[in-house]
């Protein structure tokens, strides 16, 4: 199922999750773990992200530098099927413009077609990791681009005139970000931009992670002030160490409240920060599930365990 269907069927807000494949050359066994915890609550859909390849630089015994390139996480579209067929239940893959041709985007959208995966997030990405050979071939430069690269397979139309093209039909997701995406001048010139992916075809929008949930209800109240009426649905991430209060600013530009900030800082123990952010994040979840929004979207990087435990909560 598409997941603007899953959230039009559905009678009470969902829980879905997003998670990364492992790093390159590392079991799925541990992502299928993790899938198997989230099971009993039933997800409408997992999400997987995607990362293009990095330049590394090496010292090499003669003094010179060798250059790789190379994808650290390979395996999102691998993964989505795997997790579809293992659990039946519907995947996302994320689809990246940085560091991805369109010429490759659309290999992947048609492998992804032919694996009855009808659902993408269509996402820029983060900075150029590779340098991209263009000779010949085009690129998606926003994901207004790409978004619209995906409506154009759903016409059945391809970079190439083909014959007997066959249609595709992706549900389409895109990003958004209630403090404002860090490049954008202010909010309401973010807001434009998601318009912009809204109006070149995006049929649903996960939100950027946040710790206060006012940020979200006012994005909202201004998304649709401007014409934006499809389902936004709020992403969560739960804080569980210390250096999270670090790493989440610097890494996704996102603001710790500052009565979350002093209750981890004035944490004795590790055990403490876990039941601090576990707390944090069941208040969270309990406003917006009253709040009846359509779906409930948590950032799972290394364990489910405290996502599951929040989740029992409400299901």
């Amino acid at each position: 199922m598409k997941v603007t269907d899953i959230i039009k069927e559905a009678t009470k807000p969902l829980f879905s999750y997003e998670i990364m494949p492992p790093l390159r050359g590392g079991s799925a066994e541990k992502i299928f773990g993790m899938v198997e915890e989230l099971m009993p609550y039933n997800p409408p859909f997992i999400d997987l992200t995607s990362r293009s390849a990095e330049i590394e630089y090496f010292d090499t015994p003669s003094g010179k530098f060798e250059r790789h390139v190379r994808r650290k996480r390979p395996g999102t579209i691998g993964l989505s099927a795997a997790i579809k067929n293992r659990f039946n239940v519907e995947t996302v893959p994320h689809l990246l413009c940085n560091g991805f041709t369109r010429e490759e985007t659309e290999d992947a959208l048609i492998e992804l077609n032919y694996l009855d995966i009808l659902n993408v997030l269509a996402v820029r990405g983060d900075d150029l990791r590779r340098d991209v050979d263009t000779r010949h071939k085009t690129i998606n430069h926003y994901a207004k681009d790409l978004v619209n690269q995906i409506v154009e397979m759903n016409d059945g139309k391809y970079l190439d005139e083909l014959l007997d093209a066959s249609a595709t039909d992706f549900c389409i997701g895109v990003g958004g970000y209630p403090e404002k995406h860090f490049e954008a001048s202010d909010l309401e010139a973010d807001l434009k931009y998601l318009k912009e992916k809204v109006d070149a075809g995006a049929d649903y929008i996960v939100t950027q992670m946040f710790f206060e949930n006012k940020n979200y209800f006012e994005f909202v109240d201004k998304a649709r002030v401007i014409g934006i009426d499809i389902p936004i649905i709020p992403g969560l991430k739960i804080l569980t160490i210390k250096r999270h209060l670090e790493i989440i600013p610097e890494n996704f530009f996102v603001q710790i409240p500052d009565s979350l900030m002093s209750q981890v800082e004035d944490a004795k123990t590790d055990l403490e920060v876990k039941k601090i952010g576990f707390q944090w994040a069941v208040d969270q979840t309990k406003e917006l599930y009253e709040a009846n929004v359509p779906c409930i979207h948590f950032y799972i990087m290394q364990s489910a365990i405290q996502v599951v435990n929040v989740v029992k909560e409400f299901v």
